[in-house]
């Protein structure tokens, strides 16, 4: 597929840089790369904040915080990248729900230890995202592996956002940034965080 060959160019050009420094600058998502492609993207399976935040009750209950991070995310893509196919995390579900005893929730994927410094996606995740994936859409998943929130030296708090861009076929890591953004509450933080991710198109708003 000459598309998909495209986007592993481009993509694997940078995936060595960028899964070997995490502490890299982070990088918005590589939208020319993936244009024509449809990229399913994943829930959010993992959030915490340090506990002199104090930030607890904002990020409870669990689900519901997990489900509003999903929620700005999704904003910030189809807003900011709209010339992207998105298959959203709804979507997943659907497709989960109706063949349960092949298909694996998305909400409850170990997706999150692909915030770690991993170039190959682990069993029995990688043959859960192949799968799914394959039934809603291509080969490449966006997933957002993590979202931490620490407090700064100026007492607001930082979000951290791990997102990986895969390729569920080959169980690869193709690109990987942590995007990080301030606020007074964590989803001022994480809308902060999501403007590096997903920068405006220059001239202003989309």
């Amino acid at each position: 597929m000459i598309i998909l060959g495209a986007v592993s160019a481009v993509l694997g050009c940078g995936s060595s840089a960028a899964t070997e420094d995490v502490a890299a600058p982070p990088s918005p998502l590589p939208v020319g790369a993936i244009l024509g492609v449809e990229i399913s993207v994943y829930p959010l399976t993992m959030i915490l904040a340090e506990a002199e935040l104090g930030w607890d009750e904002q990020i409870s209950p669990r689900n519901e915080a997990l489900r509003r991070a999903d929620s700005l995310l999704e904003v910030a893509l189809t807003e900011r990248a709209p010339e992207v196919t998105w298959v959203l995390p709804d979507e997943l579900r659907r497709a989960a729900r109706t063949a349960p005893g092949l298909l694996t929730d998305p909400d409850r994927m170990a997706t999150s230890v692909l915030r770690n410094n991993v170039r190959k996606i682990p069993d029995p995740l990688w043959s859960q995202m192949r799968k799914l994936t394959g039934v809603v859409g291509d080969r490449l998943a966006l997933v957002p592996a993590s979202l931490f929130f620490f407090a700064d030296s100026l007492g607001r708090g930082r979000a951290e956002l791990t997102v990986v861009l895969a390729e569920v076929r080959l169980g690869e890591v193709r690109w990987r940034t942590v995007a990080k953004g301030t606020g007074d509450t964590p989803w001022e933080a994480l809308e902060a965080a999501l403007e590096t991710l997903a920068p405006l198109p220059s001239g202003g708003r989309p």
